[in-house]
């Protein structure tokens, strides 16, 4: 483990408490105490002024894809990442203690949470009420006292808000998993051994042929990217940036040389972490 995370004492979070996040947060980071913020620009700058000493921040879902608005926060955080934790999203749907599975009419959670349990409120027949968490959403039926409201939301925030589980793991696709990155005022960057992410972001040259000419370097150097994402800056249409994942260390010699020749055929790019590559990724189809 990186002597970042190992030392660290606060890791700050989104949600409230009992959200996924902060289900991410205890699994990661055990030894830590996990800050609730209300936003990810509060959790970002807990991290940034030294409130915590760290920040886990959610990316990309396996189902929705990446979350909306982090690659914008990323590269102007000050952060650099330090890990990786991918966590399987097991939503439940949660009541009052007294409460059954028959008395439930509504359910209230966040939008991609509701999304992604269609089949049951399809075969209950429940409402769905768009909530701005899903760890809120236990929060509010804890506080409604309504025996008839569910929350769909984690096993912690059943047990933050003492709700009981009326139906366990109701998604509808049970390889629903959500990465998060672990971010630091450090740039620690792992050793080079074992399996190692490098994480980095860079603009390409208004040019012919540019993007081509930079991915090809890890082509020709026999680097794996695993990721590749593009985003607009400024709303130009003709300023993009990329978010990139590649498998190796930057001193590894073939990581190097494809960095070296991507740094020459782009107008900016830098590195945003190198760290160990989490054991999940060998079990994802």
């Amino acid at each position: 483990m990186i002597k970042t995370i190992a030392n660290a004492k606060r890791i700050a979070f989104q949600g409230e408490p009992g959200a996924y996040a902060n289900l991410a947060a205890r699994e990661a980071v055990p030894h830590a105490a996990a800050i609730p913020k209300p936003t990810f620009e509060d959790a970002i700058e807990a991290a940034k002024s030294g409130d915590t000493d760290l920040v886990i921040i959610p990316v990309e879902n396996s189902l929705i894809g990446r979350i909306a608005d982090i690659h914008h926060l990323l590269p102007d955080s000050g952060l650099h990442i330090v890990g990786e934790h991918f966590l399987p999203i097991r939503h439940q749907l949660l009541g009052l203690k007294d409460a059954t599975l028959e008395d439930i009419k509504s359910v209230y959670s966040q939008a991609p949470a509701l999304a992604q349990c269609r089949t049951i409120l399809r075969n209950r027949k429940l409402v769905a009420h768009n909530w701005y968490d899903t760890a809120g959403s236990a929060k509010h039926i804890a506080e409604l006292g309504d025996k008839s409201a569910a929350a769909i939301a984690s096993t912690l925030a059943a047990e933050f808000y003492s709700l009981k589980i009326l139906q366990a793991d109701v998604e509808d696709e049970h390889h629903n998993a959500t990465r998060f990155l672990i971010m630091s005022r450090q740039d620690e960057r792992a050793p080079n051994r074992g399996k190692v992410v490098t994480s980095f972001i860079f603009q390409v040259k208004n040019a012919p042929a540019a993007l081509y000419k930079a991915l090809g370097a890890f082509a020709t150097n026999g680097v794996n990217m695993t990721k590749l994402e593009s985003y607009q800056l400024g709303g130009s249409f003709n300023a993009t940036q990329f978010y990139a994942d590649i498998q190796g260390h930057p001193d590894q010699p073939n990581v190097a040389a494809a960095l070296k020749e991507l740094e020459f055929q782009t107008a900016k790019m830098s590195v945003m972490g190198v760290y160990p590559a989490s054991p999940f990724r060998e079990d994802m189809p």
